[in-house]
């Protein structure tokens, strides 16, 4: 057997109805998983997308940002699929202003859902993997982990957080079994990056910078998704990896 071979696994993956969330489902799908799509609108086109894989697929829409609804957003992934092997925190938003003109409201928005609640639902998926002494949490964090980014206060901060809990979680449940780790996209064309795609100036100077010349698609993140949800990353805890046409390394 392939040790990046995901048959007999359910994955929970948030965000899963378009852009990274969905290449991502659909990817773990080809490698064999099932999968259970969270999104805050349908994700009926990833289900059926990963049912034509042969996969079990079934969606949960919910409001992530109700930290009230994250133990029965589990629960019923649970009751659906049996277990939870792998989670995938990808849900996140982003608001774009200036530092000065950021509005409290717009910052809370974004910590809110990009941090908090990838947090809490990771504590709770994360006690479901101690008991049974396995599981992969995956965190999308961002190139924004690692810098300032401009107009993106918010988003930069809870990318900051994010890469800084998978470390922390991941030195608390390695010992357990339990393998957090993240990935941090470069510049990826989904519906976050399209007011920066409707800019050719700007479009072109950050191409210009990537060392592969091109900006990255959902399906670039699909096959770094398999190794961490895969036995082939069991070894591999607390990193991030920069999936980014060698952007960072520039």
């Amino acid at each position: 057997m392939s040790p990046f071979d995901l048959s007999g696994k359910t994955a929970i993956v948030t965000g899963a109805a378009r852009g990274l969330g969905q290449g991502i489902a659909i990817a773990l799908a080809e490698a064999g998983a099932d999968v259970v799509a969270v999104s805050f609108s349908s994700s009926e086109d990833t289900v059926q997308a990963v049912r034509s894989l042969g996969r079990q697929a079934t969606e949960i829409q919910v409001d992530l940002s109700d930290h009230s609804k994250l133990q029965a957003t589990f629960d019923e992934s649970l009751a659906l699929t049996g277990q939870v092997d792998i989670l995938v925190n990808n849900a996140g938003i982003i608001r774009r202003a200036p530092a000065k003109d950021h509005s409290t409201k717009d910052w809370f928005d974004v910590i809110n859902l990009n941090l908090n609640s990838v947090y809490l639902l990771s504590q709770i998926a994360g006690r479901h993997m101690i008991d049974r002494g396995s599981g992969k949490i995956i965190n999308i964090c961002s190139m924004l982990s690692y810098q300032g980014g401009i107009n993106v206060p918010g988003y930069t901060a809870s990318k900051h957080g994010v890469a800084g809990l998978t470390k922390a979680l991941a030195n608390e449940w390695a010992a357990s079994g339990v393998q957090v780790n993240g990935i941090a996209p470069g510049y990826i064309e989904t519906d976050n990056t399209a007011p920066i795609r409707q800019d050719p100036e700007r479009t072109k100077s950050i191409t210009d910078r990537i060392p592969a010349g091109r900006w990255g698609t959902p399906k670039d993140i699909g096959g770094p998704a398999i190794f961490l949800a895969s036995s082939a990353s069991d070894y591999v805890n607390g990193h991030v990896l920069c999936v980014d046409g060698g952007w960072m390394g520039r």
